[in-house]
């Protein structure tokens, strides 16, 4: 190691005066510090120096949307100091991360240091000693095109959110932002929520015959009724069908066998590695990033030092090096055997807007296994990059292997002269396992989520043409449709990129804003859009249609792209948003915005309590409020609030005072106060009707953590400690009879419950709409 380290020091350093080598973070500084050694001097920036002035739009719209950078406050001693190692140094190279932020604050160091002809800039995809010894060896010139892609990104942020977000603070409350990005992705969770508002449960029915044959249980399912899908829409539909099925053979008509093959998926992009650690590990966004970016930069791995264990987090591309693929490969073969490999290396294709500037997420030297690694890694970061090195390893791994059969059996009569299908048709289905391929290492998020094995699939007889099966039972169940599901961090995730909404580098900032502003909650994982958040967005939308749009927002980012591959001016794609942007802001009427933030019609009837004069909405510094018309003269305000729900009288007595409790709503939902507020301010949740199944006594209710999380958990806490993340429902157990029981899901099973007492599992009772959608 101290060789090649002399060497590339021989190599690499241009005169005496040694090199200045500028990164972000001081983690990444101290580990490429280490690789680099003596004749290197690495500093860092600690994220942005420039950027455009806080208190000021910052950019001239009438001289070609010119910006105005100013160097950001608390950063002015690291610039200095910069300039100083810089004017010390015989060259500079600028290690920024290779994206166009990180582009950006290369060209802006570059920009304040002077003197170009030392300054160049190195491209570290990932931080180990071979490659950052190879990055420094091949030194480039800054991206021009990749920083104005980020300037044009930057300034159209800007005019957004100093041009709508004002719009806010005069029509609903200060402090409140709206941006070009964020509102949209608003937009999808105030409309998901609507949608599931406005939904309307279908009953519908399924009917299965529980069969055995050679000395095997299984069932069949009703699959067609006279050629078509079934449609049994009220218990009358499906028992008549039971009436005609029962007594009547179950002959096999036809048997298909047919061999499945899983793929392995692609390594990590940035959106599946958020996906994935959501559904896995249950990180957010933004905690996936933050521990994706120590593992890049570097962890101390005992006497071997500070080690890149990830190559760079942000990407949108599956593509992996071939040295990476060769390195996996050989690692497969030696520790799983050549049936684990397949013949040739597996090959995914990016989706179509994707940039490949940088490998998949995968880890840097795949013979750094996790377990290996866990005694110097921080628990989320040991599960991190086992999910990362798990990921990627299986995706070169070979296909798991199914064998599935489908056996029909066609009951009543057929009129087969005339070529008419038996009235109806049960179908049984089953699968065995021929091979586990990549699953001997990795299972996907969905299979996680779901508990499912490969022990949970079932093989069917091996029943052939002309065999008869035995029907023990005929059972019909009812069901209700279901409501759109809302989203999870994952799911937005994925939307998001679906749609072409934003880039990696930007998910996690969109998600934590709108958990920031209170414009979302989490509970039990899914966003639920507040009162705030929905106004927001209703407001917002209803005044700028055509730009918080998910359309024109996808063809932005595509116009970026466009500056980025030199395609496109970036002054071109500022006038292209700016011109629709500035016409519609002209024709915005504030009071209108107000009436419709807040419903005050009522106004133009209502006289001034003080002098009967016309009461009107004015905007103040602290946002709207009611205000005389007849002011100076009449100085009557009043604060204007939305409309909140009325409280709800109940049975519920204060265990304080004795008064009694009405169902209020808050910020986190409904809960029960005392009528006596503020003599009295106890307050309480609401039963959900479920006893306690540890203490007995205790009403089981909703509650949250510091964080904002929804769990549930008994009313004697602290004396009574049982709490569960799954809501509590007042369902019997058939097993031993406890009337309380959980309420969970899986795309698998549907919606089903389970004991609080004996942890029975059963199915959802009849009568009861199913809704998975929490």
């Amino acid at each position: 190691m101290a060789k090649r380290k002399a060497a590339a020091e021989k190599e690499a350093s241009p005169d005496r005066k040694g090199s200045l080598v500028v990164v972000e973070s001081p983690t990444k500084a101290k580990t490429i510090g280490k690789y680099l050694g003596k004749g290197y001097t690495v500093k860092a920036t600690v994220g942005h120096i420039r950027d455009l002035p806080q208190r000021e739009l910052g950019v001239d719209v009438e001289k070609g949307f010119a910006p105005k950078y100013v160097t950001i406050r608390g950063k002015g001693k690291a610039l200095a100091e910069l300039r100083r190692a810089a004017k010390a140094s015989g060259r500079v190279f600028l290690a920024t991360d290779p994206d166009r932020e990180g582009e950006a604050i290369a060209w802006h160091v570059a920009e304040q240091i002077g003197d170009g002809a030392k300054v160049r800039r190195v491209l570290f995809h990932e931080i180990t000693q071979d490659a950052v010894q190879a990055a420094m060896k091949h030194p480039v010139k800054i991206d021009d095109r990749k920083v104005e892609a980020q300037q044009a990104r930057r300034i159209l942020d800007r005019l957004v959110g100093y041009k709508a977000s004002p719009l806010l603070w005069k029509s609903v409350k200060t402090g409140l932002s709206a941006g070009r990005v964020q509102t949209v992705a608003l937009r999808l969770i105030v409309e998901r929520e609507e949608e599931i508002r406005a939904f309307q449960p279908q009953e519908y029915w399924t009917i299965e015959a529980q069969c055995e044959a050679q000395g095997k249980q299984f069932t069949a399912k009703l699959h067609k009724i006279a050629g078509k899908k079934p449609e049994l829409h009220s218990r009358d539909a499906a028992e008549a069908v039971v009436r005609e099925v029962k007594g009547r053979p179950f002959v096999v008509s036809e048997v298909t066998r047919k061999e499945r093959r899983k793929r392995p998926p692609a390594p990590f992009t940035t959106s599946t590695l958020q996906q994935e650690a959501a559904k896995q590990l249950g990180y957010s966004s933004q905690r996936t990033m933050r521990t994706a970016q120590q593992l890049y930069e570097g962890v101390e791995l005992g006497d071997e030092g500070a080690v890149g264990l990830i190559t760079y987090m942000r990407t949108d591309s599956t593509r992996a090096a071939p040295a990476a693929i060769d390195g996996v490969r050989g690692f497969i073969s030696h520790e799983f055997g050549k049936k684990y490999l397949p013949e040739k290396p597996n090959v995914y294709t990016n989706r179509k807007a994707a940039q490949d500037a940088h490998e998949a997420v995968r880890p840097s030297d795949v013979h750094r296994r996790p377990e290996q690694l866990k005694k110097y890694l921080s628990a989320e970061q040991f599960k991190l990059y086992q999910l990362i090195w798990k990921r990627f390893v299986a995706s070169q791994m070979t296909p798991a292997v199914y064998h599935t059969t489908t056996i029909d059996f066609p009951v009543g009569q057929a009129r087969t002269a005339e070529r008419v299908p038996a009235p109806y048709l049960f179908r049984a289905a089953g699968s065995v396992v021929v091979f586990d391929g990549y699953h001997v290492l990795y299972r996907e998020g969905h299979e996680v989520e779901e508990g499912l094995t490969l022990d949970d699939l079932a093989p069917v007889p091996a029943l052939k043409e002309g065999d008869q099966a035995d029907v023990r039972d005929i059972v019909p169940s009812q069901h209700f449709t279901e409501p759109p599901p809302r989203y999870s961090e994952a799911s937005l995730v994925k939307e998001l990129e679906r749609l072409g909404i934003g880039r990696p580098s930007t998910y996690a900032t969109i998600v934590s804003t709108l958990r920031a502003r209170d414009y979302v909650r989490v509970d039990q994982r899914r966003f639920h859009p507040t009162d705030l958040g929905a106004t927001v967005a209703k407001v917002m939308v209803s005044r700028f249609p055509d730009i918080f749009n998910v359309g024109f927002t996808s063809e932005m980012e595509e116009e970026l792209d466009k500056v980025e591959e030199g395609e496109l001016g970036w002054q071109k794609v500022l006038a292209n948003f700016w011109h629709p942007f500035a016409d519609a802001l002209g024709k915005v009427d504030t009071k209108e915005m107000i009436r419709e933030a807040y419903d005050v019609e009522h106004l133009d009837t209502t006289p001034c309590p003080e002098c009967g004069g016309k009461l009107t909405v004015k905007s103040g510094r602290f946002g709207p409020f009611i205000a005389c018309s007849n002011y100076p003269e009449c100085r009557y305000t009043k604060p204007l609030k939305r409309d909140k729900a009325p409280d709800r009288p109940t049975d519920e007595v204060c265990k304080e005072c004795g008064a009694p409790m009405v169902i209020k709503t808050g910020r986190y939902g409904e809960f029960l106060a005392c009528t006596r507020y503020p003599e009295c301010k106890h307050t309480r949740p609401i039963p959900l009707g479920v006893k306690c199944p540890t203490c007995g006594t205790g009403d089981l209710a909703e509650r949250r953590t510091k964080r904002g999380r929804s769990f549930f958990g008994c009313s004697n806490y602290p004396d009574c400690r049982f709490s569960t993340w799954y809501r509590p429902v007042p369902d019997t157990c058939p097993r031993c009879g406890y009337l309380g029981a959980e309420k969970r899901a899986t795309k698998a099973r549907g919606e089903y419950r389970k004991c609080l007492k004996c942890e029975h599992e059963f199915a959802v009772p009849e009568g009861t709409p199913a809704t998975i959608a929490p």
